[in-house]
């Protein structure tokens, strides 16, 4: 009974859209858990200082995570565990787990030895706070966690694999789960700590959710001696994804140790507006991404129009849902954020200005989904250098243009025209938005280079990308000034007293905005509309055929 429970659990998802949306639908399962954890955060801690210490703590331990765990990560390990034995399989593995077991946690032990240095290194306004000993110990606390994920990427190699996408997406909801449990319960008795116990309990369920996959597949993974001719190869390959990675971790920490120099809460609301920008992100470019790099590893080098036209289709499906999304984000931003994090301990002030941040954060969406995705396509197509080099390129570019916004705001006061154009000239701490406008930029600036760096591997793909983006900025255009037309007709007849009012609001108005867009769409006969519309169709049949009648027996006379 538990192993039918499983299969049905774990059954494979067939096709590029049919997988992209049940990756979406669980996404948003696992996203809603974490808009919960962070209004969590925002009604205990609001925008301050103990939440600034939470998010900073987190940095370093991300940089491990990007830099080690990812040496043996999914990326890696999927196409060469695509089509071999249950064995072989098995044996590659455990010893990339070994590996990453004995390596990463030996660099582990050394970082949490010398953590209280490189903290106040980065951040030397918290070096005389009263509770620094236990932003320190959190931060040695987190160092579990990136060898815990890893460990969940080396196993979940064979949930992607087997296509088991329904599982593959449980594993935040998890960790999202851990993360609450430890805020709500652990940290009244425990202080910051008790919610670095949250997350290491989060982590390990990350990890658990991939043992059905396994027992499933029946690929044992054992700990071993790790073997210098089997790690040195995969290390090798993975070499250039980890220092991509690690570019992409090394600007976060640089842009969160520059707002740590800021007024106080700019870490914490520079950090919960990306977290609400991560959900559409989430749903959409990582959705395509998960679901299409299993396609673009099989046809890499093998069927070239293939691989353009999955990852063709793929980027299409990111570039006209991530502007309809931002179409919405703009106009909704203040009722977003209100709903969510305006609540408790989290003001006015901080409501407005991470509105901002939102805002600006929310116009790179289009160019982060590609990011994913495109890194993926290099990848698939062994040219791995390529990915770190734009990364390093991006992360030089975001930091000099994040410089140089501070150096105009005491020259030429950028940042307060910045603040005037997002209406939030009155509250304190708006040199933050130069910091999201500068990581913005650089999400342009890299996506930008790694479609020219795609230009021979799939010809025409740029081409073909320019039909959803002409139909995804009129259907945003559409959809935003409608939902600003219904916010405005409301906002007449009933005060924003109440945040159930403001839901309401806000929700009526981006029913009206996704129904604008999907009518906007279908006169323009864009061809993704007809996917998604067709692909949701097949999926919904899928999980939930329909019953057949009984047919009466021969005995039983039929009651009319």
């Amino acid at each position: 009974m538990v192993r039918k429970l499983l299969e049905r659990i774990a059954a494979p998802v067939r096709g590029l859209h049919q997988a992209a949306y049940l990756l979406a639908a669980l996404t948003l399962a696992s996203q809603a858990l974490a808009l919960l954890r962070d209004r969590t955060f925002a009604h205990l801690f609001g925008a301050g200082h103990t939440l600034d210490l939470y998010y900073a703590a987190f940095r370093v331990p991300d940089l491990v995570f990007a830099l080690v765990s990812s040496l043996v990560s999914a990326y890696i390990l999927i196409p060469r565990i695509t089509g071999v034995s249950r064995e072989e399989a098995g044996a590659l593995l455990s010893q990339a787990a070994s590996f990453l077991l004995v390596a990463g946690g030996a660099l582990c032990l050394v970082l949490a030895v010398f953590m209280p240095h490189i903290l106040f290194a980065l951040y030397p306004g918290f070096a005389n706070a009263p509770d620094a000993s236990s932003f320190v110990f959190l931060a040695r606390l987190l160092l579990i966690q990136p060898i815990l994920l890893g460990l969940s990427g080396v196993l979940g190699s064979v949930t992607q694999v087997e296509r088991q996408f329904f599982l593959f997406s449980l594993a935040p909801v998890f960790y999202n789960l851990g993360i609450i449990f430890g805020t709500v319960t652990l940290y009244p008795f425990f202080g910051l700590p008790g919610i670095g116990y949250g997350v290491i309990l989060g982590a390990f369920g990350y990890v658990l959710t991939n043992v059905p996959s396994l027992s499933l597949a029946k690929v044992k993974v054992r700990l071993v001696v790790p073997r210098l001719s089997t790690i040195i190869p995969l290390v090798k390959d993975s070499v250039p994804r980890s220092l991509a990675l690690g570019m992409d971790s090394f600007t976060l920490l640089f842009l969160t140790a520059l707002a740590a120099r800021l007024a106080a809460g700019s870490v914490s609301v520079f950090t919960l507006a990306g977290n609400l920008e991560n959900v559409p992100l989430s749903l959409i470019g990582g959705s395509y991404a998960v679901a299409a790099f299993p396609a673009l590893s099989k046809h890499a080098g093998e069927d070239r129009d293939a691989f353009t036209r999955v990852l063709s289709g793929s980027a299409r499906h990111i570039i006209l849902w991530s502007l309809v999304f931002l179409g919405l984000i703009v106009v909704l931003r203040a009722y977003i954020v209100r709903v969510i994090l305006g609540t408790g301990a989290f003001d006015w002030g901080a409501t407005r200005l991470t509105a901002a941040l939102l805002a600006i954060i929310a116009v790179g969406l289009v160019a982060q989904g590609l990011v994913l995705l495109f890194s993926r396509a290099l990848y698939a197509v062994k040219q791995s250098w390529r990915p770190f080099l734009y990364q390093l390129a991006g992360a030089l570019f975001t930091a000099a243009v994040a410089l140089m916004f501070v150096w105009m705001n005491s020259h030429t006061g950028f940042t307060a025209w910045l603040a005037g154009t997002f209406r939030v000239a009155d509250v304190q701490g708006t040199l933050v938005l130069s910091l999201a406008l500068a990581a913005t930029l650089g999400e342009f600036f890299l996506a930008s280079w790694s479609l020219i760096a795609l230009k021979r591997e799939a010809p025409g793909l740029a081409r073909s990308l320019w039909r959803p983006l002409r139909d995804g900025v009129l259907a945003a255009f559409v959809a935003g000034g409608l939902a600003y037309a219904v916010l405005a007709g409301l906002g007449s007849i009933e005060a924003l007293t109440r945040t159930a009012i403001v839901f309401y609001h806000g929700f009526l108005a981006g029913i009206v905005g996704i129904v604008a867009a999907a009518v906007t769409l279908y006169g323009l006969k864009n061809p993704e509309f007809a996917d998604i519309v067709a692909a949701l169709t097949r999926l919904i049949h899928a999980r939930f055929p329909r019953a057949s009648l009984l047919e009466p027996s021969a005995d039983e006379p039929t009651q009319l």
